[in-house]
């Protein structure tokens, strides 16, 4: 059984959609990130940064915290999208989702959603910032049906944060390759159904 503890954000849906991909049972544990459960000493045992998501493996005895970490740990305890001769190109992908993709819209969500007005230099660096993002995506999926080939951990990483398109003002729909890629893997079931799982009725947002 894996528990998986978690909360409402892009990082924690990457966990969620990959375990219903795969067809493990797991269990979820919310943690109010709004109330800073994460800071409590017994989650920070797990996560020293205390930072969700997190999975603890019972069977195995082992716990897991960053989002990247943990996809690799499934991917490869499954035999699912982390196919052992393309590593290499999925973990390029995936650490570019984790180190850039990721944080930099973390950015533009800080600046363009929760804190719009307070900072013009912040929503114009960041809104720049969030647009190459996209670009580059897009480049990248003019090329590749799926951002390392085949649909793998790398897009499972990804999604979630291009699934908050609404917020970013940027304009899905501009981005052909982009639109392309996001568009089949809303249709997914494991990926309706992992995006949804703490916030019922939060449906995927349309391209």
């Amino acid at each position: 059984m894996i528990e998986l503890l978690t909360a409402n954000t892009p990082n924690g849906k990457k966990i969620s959609i990959m375990l219903e991909e795969i067809k493990f049972d797991y269990k979820v544990t919310k943690v109010n990130i709004n109330q800073n459960e994460q800071f409590n000493a017994q989650f920070r045992s797990l996560s020293p940064f205390s930072k969700i998501p997190v999975i603890i493996d019972h069977k195995n005895k082992i716990s897991l915290f960053e989002s990247g970490a943990i996809l690799m740990y499934l991917g490869e305890k499954s035999g699912k999208f982390y196919r052992e001769e393309n590593k290499y190109l999925i973990n390029q992908w995936l650490m570019g989702q984790m180190a850039y993709v990721g944080p930099m819209l973390g950015q533009h969500h800080q600046f363009h959603h929760y804190n719009s007005g307070k900072s013009e230099w912040g929503e114009k660096r960041y809104f720049k910032i969030a647009t190459s993002i996209y670009k580059d995506l897009d480049d990248r999926l003019s090329n590749s049906e799926y951002l390392a080939g085949d649909y793998s951990i790398a897009d499972i990483a990804t999604f979630p944060w291009i699934a908050r398109h609404e917020w970013h003002d940027i304009g899905l729909k501009q981005f052909k390759n982009l639109t392309r890629w996001y568009s089949i893997i809303s249709k997914r079931e494991a990926v309706k159904k992992g995006y949804d799982l703490l916030k019922k009725g939060e449906t995927i947002p349309l391209v």
